[in-house]
């Protein structure tokens, strides 16, 4: 599995509500409710189990954060796009607008 640089994610399509930071992927969408991000939530499970790459979730009033990595690889990988663009997917399809973190990286 070969590990990409952030020059790399950047450079790719599908990836406008994501953010990179350090070796992680970052994304935050506003759900309006607990309960809406809880079933927002309980769909990125779903394709994440599918994909067999668990993305770390943090669920709170009105939005949930999302944390992509490959662990193995110490750092991001093409596991890590492919469940980013399924989960702004997912986010669109409800109507969910990004609330991404901001843009930061190391000098």
């Amino acid at each position: 599995m070969q590990r990409l640089t952030r020059e790399d994610v950047l450079a790719l399509d599908g990836l406008d509500d994501w953010r990179v930071l350090l070796h992680s992927m970052h994304a935050g969408f506003r759900t309006g409710t607990f309960e809406a991000g809880l079933e927002f939530a309980n769909r990125i499970g779903a394709v994440a189990e599918e994909a067999k790459h668990h993305p770390d979730l943090t669920i709170t009033y009105p939005k949930v954060c999302i944390e992509l990595t490959t662990h193995d690889a110490g750092g991001l990988t093409d596991l890590d796009v492919d469940l980013a663009r399924r989960v702004s997917s997912i986010a669109a399809d409800l109507g969910y607008q990004a609330d991404p973190v901001p843009d930061i990286h190391p000098s």
